[in-house]
């Protein structure tokens, strides 16, 4: 995908001209600020060739209290300024970072198995940061500052042409400089986002698989991985260091120069009569204010110069394609029977590497329908398409006689139940994780899922009960607990739609009769895949099928197949020996 790169057209649409009433008061306010800091060098003339020449106390008193007041005025603007700009940049940062997580949700299935979790959550929070210096001070800054600069410009032209032009000269070169920097400096800031995800991924992984690394004892192997990923992130920051320092540098040297030669010129004009003592002093604090907001200006510039590059990273995401955008999906069913068929499905997760071939398959409203077969063969992959995480690259999938990806999916999901095999809860309470289908469902609903389950079987030991709080992914609790309370999520969701893989994987003898039970009354009236390895779960499936290689090479129910003395035979045969 070609990269996107936002302009600062676009970026005035988006972000700036919805804030232009807040805007404009940030520019009176920098405008007034700006002007109350340069009654200090125009009384200055004042005070050194008429005030102190005629000992004018009265005029002196005067002078105090106007500049005092100025002062005054400059903090005060300031301070508003910044309560205005940067409470909006904030929000709109907030905003944002809504938006991007919105959109990353909205994304396939794909797009999630090939970015990790730790890279995407590095997108959502810190890539839209920048955004407050086109928002927040950093613009109107480099706006007032402009101001600043051509006043103060006139200013010293009004005292002395000739020492302003000398000073143009190194400002205009420095102006060269700083443009053809940030320029160098945009993809650097832009790469840095990308290492920056790189590295918070990792640690991400790192932090969720802490067990696995220590049981291994390969603490040193992950710290060599992060300390690889923290020094490509500083060579990465070195480089846009050693071009901010060039900036810096070349602008302390350049209007060092200027300086020099406004002595010279200053002083040589004050000695021939042709300049007061008041005008160079002045003109030299005016200079300052001019100069001052230049180099000011190259420190927005490179706050603006990165802010644009996280807005290029941002604007990938929200240009990907959504799940939801294909034009085809305008089917809304309020309601669903259940009836599935697959007609000539293929499908491949690489070119040249089909994982399906051609499979066909009718599953009744209300039957449960078994997917059998090695580790790899596609019985994850057909319940994938069930649940429209992917797409068939050919034939299709039919739901109710519709085909699948003409349905909204809203509408679909709305009656999918899944119970996943890694039985993903979230952090919090039991209860929470049993409500995520169904946030307003009441108590009786919670209670009755939870006794269907067997969940009360260890809950009633529990001083919390059902407000135990369960740890990251659930890790207080074992495997048969996840898995039990992922079934009474499931139950709770009341679909129409259930897919079980491996639902029953994590559990124990004990455990499993109990959720047997607890099973059979959820796939009652609904149409159910079930996955599974243990075949003993299957037994009264209406249909098993029997993948291998992408292709069903046996279907039936349990008794008929083992009467076939085939795959599915040498399957129960050789787990009954175990």
């Amino acid at each position: 995908m070609e990269k996107s790169k936002i302009t600062v057209a676009k970026a005035f649409k988006e972000f700036i001209w919805p804030r232009k009433s807040i805007m404009f008061v940030g520019l009176v306010l920098i405008v007034i600020s700006r002007l109350s800091s340069l009654v200090l060098p125009l009384k200055s003339k004042e005070l050194l060739d008429e005030i102190i020449p005629n000992k004018d106390f009265e005029a002196l008193t005067i002078m105090i209290f106007i500049i005092s007041g100025a002062i005054l005025l400059q903090a005060l603007t300031s301070f508003a300024l910044t309560r205005l700009l940067s409470v909006e940049a904030q929000f709109l940062i907030s905003k944002l970072r809504a938006k991007v997580q919105k959109k990353i949700l909205s994304l396939p299935i794909s797009y999630f198995d090939n970015n990790k979790s730790g890279a995407l959550v590095s997108r959502i929070m810190r890539d839209v940061e920048g955004v407050r210096n086109l928002v927040g001070t950093g613009l109107v800054q480099l706006f007032g500052g402009t101001i600043t600069a051509i006043v103060s410009f006139f200013l010293l032209i009004n005292i002395s042409v000739k020492m302003t032009l000398l000073v143009l000269t190194p400002i205009i070169l420095f102006a060269f400089i700083a443009l053809k920097a940030f320029k160098y400096i945009r993809p650097i800031f832009r790469k840095r986002g990308v290492i920056n995800a790189e590295v918070t991924g990792r640690l991400t992984e790192t932090m969720n698989g802490v067990r696995v690394i220590k049981g291994f004892n390969s603490e040193e192997q992950e710290n060599i991985v992060f300390e690889d990923g923290v020094e490509r992130l500083f060579q990465n920051v070195k480089k846009s260091l050693t071009a901010t320092a060039i900036i810096t540098s070349s602008s302390a040297f350049l209007l060092g120069l200027a300086s020099v030669g406004i002595m010279g010129m200053g002083g040589s004009m004050i000695i021939d009569g042709t300049l007061t003592t008041g005008d160079f002093l002045s003109f030299t604090l005016l200079l300052g204010f001019m100069i001052a907001p230049i180099i000011q200006m190259s420190n927005i510039g490179s706050q603006l110069t990165e802010a644009f590059a996280g807005l290029d990273r941002t604007e990938e995401i929200m240009n990907l394609e959504s799940e939801s955008d294909n034009s085809s999906r305008k089917i809304n069913l309020e309601d669903i029977d259940g009836d599935i068929e697959f007609k000539d499905v293929s499908f491949s997760y690489d070119i040249g590497n089909r994982v399906l071939h051609s499979i066909n398959f009718k599953a009744a409203k209300g039957t449960v329908t078994a997917l059998v077969g090695s580790s790899g063969s596609g019985k994850s992959t057909i319940a994938s398409l069930v649940a429209s995480f992917i797409n068939a690259e050919k034939g299709s999938v039919l739901i109710d006689n519709y085909n699948l990806n003409t349905l909204d999916l809203n509408s679909f999901r709305n009656q999918l139940g899944v119970v996943l095999q890694d039985d993903f809860l979230f952090e919090g309470t039991i209860r929470q994780n049993i409500l995520f289908p169904r946030p307003d469902a009441d108590e009786n609903q919670v209670l009755n899922a939870v006794n269907a389950a067997y969940v009360n079987e260890f809950t009633d030991r529990f001083s919390d009960g059902l407000d135990t709080l369960i740890g990251e992914r659930g890790v207080k609790l074992s495997g048969g607990q996840r898995q039990r309370i992922a079934i009474a999520r499931a139950m709770l969701a009341d679909p129409k739609i259930l897919i079980l893989d491996e639902a029953t994987s994590n559990l124990d003898n004990e455990s499993e009769s109990l959720i047997q039970k607890s099973l059979s009354e959820l796939m009652k009236g609904r149409t159910t895949f079930v996955i599974a390895h243990r075949l003993s779960t299957i037994r009264q499936a209406n249909q098993i099928l029997v993948i291998e290689n992408g292709e069903i090479v046996e279907r039936g129910v349990h008794d008929e197949l083992l009467k076939q003395n085939g795959r599915y035979f040498d399957l129960f045969t050789y787990q009954s020996k175990i």
